[in-house]
């Protein structure tokens, strides 16, 4: 009955977000379907097939528009996405997903608070004008506002004095176990439809590289051993392409991407490459910064890694 209530509930809300046009990029719609699998009864996929398609396609529709490149085309999936959180919240089986979608609520407000900013840029094709994505330095400055106001995640207090050490035995600056903030508001049982988990947002075969277990139990819901795959993970990210910007944006995007990136537009930073990264990623860099600048008054380029 639950889970029929969140078909019903879910497909009602993002009905409308289901008519806006979306960047048509490569995506895994297997992985967003195994959201709904993994969530509902088989029997209830069987009879309600109608509003578990809603579901998948408002999932599918976010993940596409995160991994495009303009910014501008999240913030009007920021309404259904709001309201789908309160729905999700409210059952032990979909809580996870509401953890992963609450820390990227933000997102789509700024998405939007950004839109407003600008004005069209005309096109040569004689189709409707597009909007320039916002400079990396406007886009630092958003997110400083936005994060200004924002107080510290509940969780964050319970996991800081066990975390920072690790990050410290990892050679690493003790500031980016905030990076859990950007990825999971410090909620350990987040998980994607992707497939990413845990407080630090780690996909599987990263996971596995890095010598964590997923079977029998999934040792990236386990704080302790997610934060030393992190920081082990930004150190080796950081080693390669030696700024914390371009760092940052890897451990978002996959580093293989941000090195195609750079060898393709001959460039060697972060301002560079960003309006080429998915959306997700222009916004995630600066939201970490913004947020390592609020809650331990550093700077992302002052963070020194100990060898």
């Amino acid at each position: 009955m639950k889970s029929v209530l969140i078909l019903l509930l879910a497909g009602g809300l993002v009905a409308s977000a289901l008519s806006q046009p979306a960047v048509q990029v490569e995506i895994d719609p297997d992985a967003v379907l195994q959201f709904v699998q993994e969530n509902v009864d088989d029997n209830v996929l069987n009879v309600l097939g109608v509003d578990s398609d809603r579901v998948r396609q408002f999932l599918e529709d976010l993940q596409t528009r995160f991994q495009g490149t303009t910014i501008y085309d999240l913030g009007s999936l920021n309404d259904a996405a709001s309201k789908l959180v309160p729905v999700l919240q409210q059952f032990d089986q979909t809580k996870p997903y509401a953890a992963w979608l609450q820390a990227r609520l933000d997102y789509l407000e700024v998405s939007e608070k950004l839109r407003r900013e600008v004005a069209p840029v005309p096109s040569k094709t004689g189709t409707a004008p597009r909007l320039a994505n916002p400079t990396p330095q406007r886009g630092r400055a958003v997110w400083v506002t936005e994060v200004e106001k924002r107080p510290v995640p509940p969780r964050a207090e319970k996991y800081l004095s066990t975390l920072k050490p690790i990050f410290v035995s990892e050679r690493m600056p003790p500031e980016l176990v905030w990076v859990a903030e950007a990825e999971s508001s410090f909620d350990p049982s987040a998980r994607s439809p992707a497939g990413a988990a845990g407080l630090f947002q780690l996909m599987p075969d990263t996971a596995k590289s890095l010598d964590l277990s997923l079977w029998p139990r999934d040792q990236r819901y386990q704080p302790e051993k997610s934060a030393r795959a992190a920081a082990r993970y930004l150190r080796q990210l950081h080693d390669r392409f030696g700024d914390w910007r371009l760092a940052l944006a890897a451990y978002n995007a996959g580093e293989s991407r941000v090195a195609d990136l750079l060898k393709k537009h001959r460039a060697r930073s972060f301002d560079e490459i960003s309006a080429y990264l998915p959306a997700e990623t222009q916004m995630y860099v600066p939201k970490v910064e913004a947020i390592l600048r609020k809650r331990e008054g550093v700077a992302l380029g002052d963070l020194a890694v100990r060898r």
